[in-house]
């Protein structure tokens, strides 16, 4: 497959070829510091910048392999691209996470920093390729980047709903029974302390050969789990953002600070749904359409930034945005500026473990096409050890970010969009990516804006973005071959996730009749009551067990050969189709 593919694009535009007398540091850096050729190099930056009308075609720019030689401006404005193009990813996740605690906007502006630092560092970590004793390494050595698991994200959001009902974290009940939550930090501190241990797992998984790996979690199964993360994301938080918030204000309470949208006592509030909400972050997704449509290359890659400028632009016009959380921002800041109790909440454990499990899943996916997109093959004991190492990276980024105060860091796709469309996977792009992440990070004021952004523009933007999680799984799902043991297996496990995902409160009164159990016995209820309650957890794991234990239909195994090779031609068309776009 990846053979085929990379012969017929190379034909395209040979890459720049490798200098076979490799020079000193102190050479490179004059000459690519004094010399014209240094800055731009033979690259086609209008074909970067200009926009394009959707039926125009354009020569594209010679191809930059890994390790290729790269012009300094080339390598600063893709490793551009690739921060603005995580961004969103990057920004989403703890801005969600804050407000489901409803902590101050001082710790919520702290996360966001934390998030795009953390990212930074453990990119490197991730484009390293280390190597360890007895042929293993650490990192891929592609142009790969991390960000937190959307995974983690759907998971983490379950645990705190458990904790708020168990007590755990404070809250109070009115007497139309609207549920107010109180700022609870020490469950953020909870989620990464279980984080910590569990990374082990993901670590574990890393030193078995990744045949074995693909054979355990085939496209059925990865596919399953993404598709149902980014359907309850949908559900849980881009569209109850773009209605105006989902603090609580979506269920339209009759009393206290929640009645209007995003509170009472914020700007322009309004009851979740009005009109003006709606036309915001319609805004900010018909922003993205056209900006895929008519947008440059570099615009292309930043369309979910560009959506959010342009809802912001709108928004603050209007007087929809409270400059309160810019104002308040230091204007420098790093980790550890807030820091979390870490603790370990065992009702948690088995969620992360399976989060982890997930995550490693991901990897695998992630990493591949990676190595596609970067024109490096995709079988061998050399792409194993980039798969091993991959795992292992995000096993370790998973401990190392929870020091961080971040959640589980992991291999990120946004970036491979970005590669196939600059035709640049040089790891240098990744290095100056790296470096505008943490710099983003460190500029206090740069969060205090993001987390002013208004909901509805919030959610215009993350509801597009998570349906793309979404499809994604969609992508992985269209690989398999559809036998009638393949259509059980996906119709059992979509049977619980889309159930659970219409009906979330199914499973939540599922141990009342137990009376009076045991602590032990009480945090397993709970554990067991959130993976049931997490559509893309329990739709994973039915897809998991019944893809190990229900034998392969032999009298298909010739049709099943047949439909092997139909998928794997339509999969190199897809690619090439992808790498000309």
């Amino acid at each position: 497959m990846s053979h085929a593919s990379v012969s017929s694009v190379t034909k395209e535009q040979p890459s720049p070829a490798a200098n076979p007398n490799p020079r000193s540091v102190f050479n490179v850096v004059r000459d690519k510091v004094t010399t014209k050729h240094g800055w731009l190099g033979d690259y086609d930056y209008r074909w970067l910048c200009l926009p394009s009308l959707p039926s125009s075609r354009r020569k594209q720019p010679p191809f930059y392999g890994i390790d290729d030689e790269l012009p300094l401006v080339l390598a600063i404005t893709s490793g551009l691209q690739h921060a603005l193009a995580m961004l969103a990813g990057l920004i989403a996740p703890p801005i969600i996470l804050a407000s489901s605690l409803m902590l101050d906007p001082g710790t919520s502006s702290y996360m966001i920093s934390a998030s795009l630092i953390g990212s930074g560092i453990l990119s490197l970590v991730q484009m390293s390729r280390v190597k360890l004793w007895g042929g293993y390494h650490l990192g891929t050595g592609l142009l790969s980047v991390v960000g937190t698991s959307f995974a983690t994200l759907s998971t983490a959001n379950a645990i705190f709903n458990a904790m708020y009902a168990n007590g755990t974290c404070p809250s109070t009940t009115a007497a139309d029974g609207t549920i107010t939550r109180g700022p609870c930090p020490d469950a953020y501190g909870m989620v990464l302390g279980t984080s910590i241990i569990c990374a082990v797992l993901e670590i574990g998984l890393s030193f078995l050969p990744p045949r074995i790996l693909q054979r355990i979690f085939p496209p059925m199964v990865t596919g399953t789990f993404i598709l149902m993360i980014g359907s309850t994301l949908v559900g849980s938080a881009g569209i109850p953002d773009w209605g105006g918030g989902s603090n609580g204000c979506q269920a339209r309470p009759t009393s206290g600070i929640y009645q209007l949208c995003p509170t009472v006592g914020s700007p322009h509030a309004l009851p979740w749904g009005s009109p003006e909400f709606i036309g915001l972050g319609f805004l900010s997704f018909v922003s993205i359409i056209l900006t895929e449509l008519f947008g440059s290359p570099f615009l292309k890659n930043a369309s979910i930034i560009v959506g959010l400028a342009v809802g912001c632009v709108v928004a603050g016009a209007a007087g929809y945005i409270d400059g309160s959380t810019i104002t308040s921002a230091p204007t420098i800041t790093f980790l550890w500026v807030h820091r979390f109790k870490i603790n370990v909440y065992p009702p948690a454990i088995l969620p992360m473990l399976a989060v982890y499990v997930s995550v490693a899943m991901e990897a695998i996916g992630d990493i591949t096409a990676s190595a596609e997109v970067s024109r490096i093959p995709v079988e061998g004991e050399d792409f194993d050890s980039r798969i091993q190492g991959g795992i292992l990276s995000d096993g370790i980024s998973g401990i190392i970010s929870a020091l961080f105060t971040v959640t589980p860091l992991s291999v990120f796709a946004q970036n491979n969009g970005v590669i196939s469309v600059t035709r640049c996977a040089n790891r240098t792009a990744g290095r100056w990516c790296c470096a505008f992440l943490i710099i983003f990070g460190s500029l206090g004021k740069i969060s205090g804006f993001f987390l002013a952004i208004p909901n509805p523009v919030l959610g215009g933007v993350t509801t597009f973005l998570f349906a793309s999680v979404a499809v994604s799984g969609l992508r992985v799902l269209s690989f398999v071959k559809y036998t009638r043991r393949d259509r059980f297996i996906l119709a059992a496990a979509l049977s619980f996730g889309v159930g659970d995902l219409l009906m979330p409160g199914i499973f939540t009164h599922l141990f009342d009749g137990v009376k009076n159990p045991n602590a032990g016995l009480q945090g397993l209820f709970e554990s067991i009551t959130i993976l049931l309650s997490t559509p893309f957890l329990i739709s994973g794991i039915v897809a998991l067990v019944l893809n190990l234990i229900l034998p392969q239909d032999r009298s298909q195994q010739d049709d099943e050969e047949e439909d092997v090779e139909i998928a794997r031609d339509l999969e190199i068309q897809a690619l090439e189709q992808e790498r000309k776009m």
